[in-house]
């Protein structure tokens, strides 16, 4: 008797473990509902005539919560392991430290040029 039931508490798994995930349509026109809502705000951006720093600041930021939704929802990185989601986010994350760095160190190099050369660039 209880052979049986482990054995379908096995299939049961087995058969849980194939079926993959689901999610509510709801989730996906969520996210789609904010990342036109975010997209309208990056072109506001244009049209109410914003300039300089602030600028780019705010499309940066509206870039990066678009992705970060995008891969979070559509990539399916919420529901992963979080192995796998440094496996993936991590490099590329990396790699803009070392631009960071290398925008820094050219500022560095410039500045550096200019005071001990005094011509420009």
């Amino acid at each position: 008797m209880s052979e049986t039931t482990v054995h379908g508490q096995a299939h049961t798994a087995h058969a849980q473990a194939h079926t993959g995930q689901q999610h509510p349509i709801r989730l996906y026109l969520l996210v789609w509902g904010l990342l036109f809502v975010l997209s309208a705000f990056s072109y506001m951006i244009d049209y109410l005539g914003i300039q300089g720093f602030v600028r780019w600041t705010l499309i940066l930021v509206f870039m990066m919560l678009k992705a970060g939704l995008i891969v979070a929802v559509f990539m399916h990185m919420a529901w992963e392991r979080l192995a796998l989601v440094y496996a993936i986010l991590l490099p590329p994350v990396l790699v803009l430290v070392f631009v960071a760095l290398m925008v820094s160190e050219s500022q560095y190099t410039i500045f550096t040029r200019l005071a001990f050369f005094g011509a420009t660039p």
